[in-house]
């Protein structure tokens, strides 16, 4: 090892804390010779680094890869062969990613086998480069992350860890969509958000009969550091036990757990940037709760004009996810990134989350290519140096969540202008269209009294009705929102259907910004 070598991996133990032995290597011998490895070593180890100073990760990409383009970096793919436990037998391999373009801090990862530690050291002849000229690039580069293949089907993949603390997996349609975050910190204030990072990886190696591959990660950024356990189970739906405990290094205003990360351009019920040939373009279409005491709600996503916060205060969550209900093709056309196959990610605790709220942020977007849409768990406890905060969760990554509510569902949200059809309109209005099916409804016939219950946080609502929807087997609710003056601050709506005093449906909940008062145009 030369004196660059060590500087290098002395510079790690400053940020990371972690032993001697599992940096400074010789060979695999010294990286055995770190002795066993668990969780409960690996939060020692995260809880030592929260009371150390931050150290920002330096960026010591030769040029060749800081200044990579888009489309260099694509040629950059991993020769399927040399992957961790290929020609092994095993129900998993592990493909690497390489370092370069957005992703300029490489991980260090390591191989759990027998109770010991191996690490995987980056090698440039795992890379195919497609004529690349990349110069000669240092033997302990590391990995920008890894991805996950099973047995099931070795060509595609069916989760992959990659860029800060980001992940995402697929269910049975193999298709990636939105992705979750170890944690988010300060998403949605008035400043710019903290991005903490997986700085090390620990995969288990598994059992030949094994169902779930094992990975473990520290987690690093300026106010917390993180000891993560990941339990991965494929399937229809593909199933991630969550174990999280976090140390943080100062007082945190915003605390995301659990963050889910998408992206919605334009729907059904917002089409402001609806210039493209497909009718729709988002990951998911709504956030979807199901609340300590029990209600179910949904909230259709926004593409809103400015960035939007909003808190549901609950105490002991039993769930919440960003969904993609939509799963009709011709919603979409889409032919290339397939928006009627995203998966959905729910959330589901593993055990009592206390009091808090569920965050929503939606972004202003132009672009299908930028997640703007974040969903985390905020606790209302805020965070203080030296505590150590224990969270367990599930995630259950694929079409359907895994819990469904008794009653009818929202199954489309449109909108569009007010007032009569055929009579003049002398005022703006704004009418909503929300249809509901399953549950009872398929009990009631057409004579039902069915009615819908809406309310406003400002503003006037008129025409409110309710009537059958033969083609869906459920109802449509319509009413009309006059806004009560020329702004354009929010307004909160609620809806539901109810016979008599029993709630037939879920609660559909909206936030409504009225455009400014020049494009109030009434035809």
């Amino acid at each position: 090892m030369n004196r660059r070598e060590l500087l290098r991996a002395a510079a790690a133990l400053s940020v990371y804390g972690l032993p001697t032995a599992a940096f400074l290597r010789l060979d695999d011998a010294a990286a055995a010779s770190s002795g066993s490895f668990d969780y409960a070593a690996l939060k020692g180890r995260a809880r030592a680094l929260a009371a150390q100073a931050y150290v920002e990760p330096r960026n010591e990409l030769p040029e060749s890869l800081d200044k990579i383009s888009w489309d260099d970096y694509q040629k950059l793919s991993f020769i399927r062969e040399k992957g961790l436990w290929y020609g092994e037998n095993l129900p998993f391999r592990i493909e690497m990613f390489h370092p370069g373009l957005f992703f300029k801090h490489p991980v260090q990862i390591y191989e759990i086998a027998d109770d010991q530690v191996r690490h995987i050291d980056y090698d440039p002849r795992q890379f195919q480069t497609r004529g690349l000229k990349l110069g000669r690039l240092p033997k302990d580069l590391g990995y920008a992350g890894f991805r996950i293949h099973h047995a099931s089907d070795w060509t595609r993949d069916i989760a992959a860890f990659l860029g800060a603390s980001y992940f995402r997996a697929v269910g049975a349609s193999r298709q990636y969509g939105l992705s979750a975050r170890g944690l988010a910190i300060d998403t949605g204030l008035p400043r710019p958000e903290e991005f903490p990072r997986f700085s090390v990886f620990w995969i288990e190696r598994p059992r030949p009969d094994a169902t779930e591959l094992v990975v473990y990660a520290l987690l690093d950024s300026p106010s917390i550091t993180g000891a993560y356990r990941f339990g991965i189970r494929p399937g229809e739906t593909l199933v991630m036990d969550v174990d999280a405990a976090l140390y943080p290094r100062k007082p945190i205003e915003r605390l995301g757990i659990a963050p889910l990360t998408s992206m919605y351009q334009t729907g059904e019920n917002d089409r402001r940037y609806a210039y493209d040939f497909r009718p729709e373009i988002h990951d998911s279409d709504g956030l979807a709760l199901w609340t300590g005491a029990g209600e179910w709600i949904w909230r259709p996503l926004v593409n809103p004009r400015d960035v939007r916060v909003n808190s549901f205060f609950d105490d002991n969550p039993r769930g919440f996810g960003l969904l993609q209900r939509d799963r009709n093709f011709d919603h979409y056309q889409d032919d290339g990134v397939w928006y009627d196959r995203r998966p959905s990610l729910w959330v589901e605790p593993r055990h009592g989350w206390g009091k808090g709220a569920v965050q929503l942020v939606e972004i202003p977007t132009v672009d299908e290519t930028f997640d703007n849409i974040v969903a985390f768990w905020n606790p209302e406890h805020k965070t203080q140096p030296g505590e150590e905060l224990l969270f367990a969760y599930r995630l259950h990554w694929g079409a359907q969540p895994p819990v469904h509510p008794p009653l009818a569902t929202v199954r489309a949200t449109g909108t569009g202008l007010g007032g009569v059809v055929g009579r003049k309109r002398t005022y703006f209005s704004w009418r909503f269209a929300v249809d509901f099916a399953g549950g009872m409804l398929d009990l009631y016939g057409p004579d039902a009294r069915i009615e819908a219950v809406v309310s406003a946080s400002r503003g006037r609502i008129e025409l409110v009705s309710a009537r059958p929807l033969t083609p869906i087997g459920g109802w449509r609710a319509l009413f009309d929102i006059v806004p009560p003056d020329t702004s354009t601050e929010p307004i909160d709506l609620r809806l539901y259907l109810r016979s008599g005093a029993h709630a037939l449906s879920e609660t559909w909940i909206y936030q409504w910004q009225p455009p400014p008062q020049a494009e109030r145009v009434i035809y």
